[in-house]
């Protein structure tokens, strides 16, 4: 049952981020950017945090810890968010997309190697069928090598990040490290938006949007892919967040009326099988205590736009 919860918070988790290209597009409809998003959903998430962690009487981590932490937010979540900002200039949004979900196959082979975690058949064969459902859901064209590199810097950035957390996030809770990457990560991105310029919302539906992001598609599936992660580990953890580009595609076509091409749906399905195996295999392991802690992610994972300059990023 351990192995199930994670496995349930996880694909929660994706369906959470999944909603976060949706609501980035009410956003920008009220003239925002992206560096003034990125401030408030995680200024914004780290209150609401910050109030839950007052509520539960939990202490802020401290020395060693709390500076781990601060990088994550500040150094790999906005890094990896504008690497993939930075590469919709230079590709399609579909082939950044793509590229930034090459993560799974980098936190498995890092956790090979340096967290020492099992490989199966049945994790490897479901990784390539996770891999392939992407590639024709996100359906990449083409792009320049600047674009590629970008791209692949998000996604080794990304999975650094998850398997650095599944080790120092062992003395934290979910909540003492989210109120700390949050703040760090909204410090950072508020910097970088006063360079740029702010442009917040002006409207109540761009504030609802906002609202949106903050609660739908940040601090709920957060808590949920760290309960997630230190259940199933980081290599199924990733894993099954490719179940995040189905979502988007999805809400995409019900709220956006976007067209979905016979390919994503065949792309979809092979994700879904990939989940399946994963689960069914996971299921079927002898119930231990899972040895990694909870870790964190997601910068931010791509969600699928169709204009690379109304790129958003996990």
């Amino acid at each position: 049952m351990n192995r199930l919860a994670g496995i349930i918070l996880v694909a929660l988790s994706a369906a959470g981020f999944g909603t976060l290209g949706l609501f980035g597009r009410f956003a920008y409809a009220d003239q925002m950017d992206a560096l003034s998003i990125l401030f408030l959903r995680f200024s914004l998430a780290a209150g609401v945090m910050a109030t839950v962690l007052m509520v539960r009487r939990e202490p802020l981590p401290r020395g060693k810890t709390l500076l781990v932490l601060v990088g994550m937010g500040a150094l790999g979540y906005v890094g990896q968010s504008f690497a993939y900002l930075t590469a919709l200039n230079y590709a399609s949004s579909g082939l950044v997309a793509l590229l930034l979900y090459v993560y799974p196959v980098i936190v498995m082979l890092l956790s090979l190697l340096l967290l020492h975690e099992q490989f199966t058949l049945i994790k490897g064969v479901s990784l390539g069928i996770a891999i392939t459902g992407t590639a024709l859901t996100v359906d990449p064209a083409g792009g320049q090598v600047l674009g590629v590199l970008l791209a692949l810097t998000g996604a080794a950035i990304y999975s650094i990040y998850i398997v650095v957390g599944a080790q120092v996030l062992k003395r934290v809770s979910v909540i003492q490290s989210s109120v700390v990457i949050f703040a760090s990560a909204g410090a950072a991105s508020g910097i970088l938006m006063l360079l740029n310029g702010p442009h917040l919302p002006t409207t109540s539906s761009g504030w609802g949007a906002v609202g949106a992001i903050v609660m739908i598609a940040t601090v709920l599936p957060v808590a949920a892919f760290l309960g997630g992660l230190e259940r199933v580990g980081p290599s199924n953890a990733a894993m099954l967040s490719t179940l995040e580009p189905v979502v988007t595609v999805i809400l995409g076509a019900v709220w956006l009326r976007e067209t979905i091409r016979p390919m994503s749906l065949i792309g979809g399905g092979l994700i879904l099988i990939a989940v399946l195996l994963l689960t069914r295999s996971e299921l079927r392991r002898s119930p231990t205590k899972p040895q990694f802690a909870p870790g964190f992610i997601q910068e931010e994972q791509a969600n699928l736009v169709d204009d690379a300059d109304q790129g958003w990023v996990r």
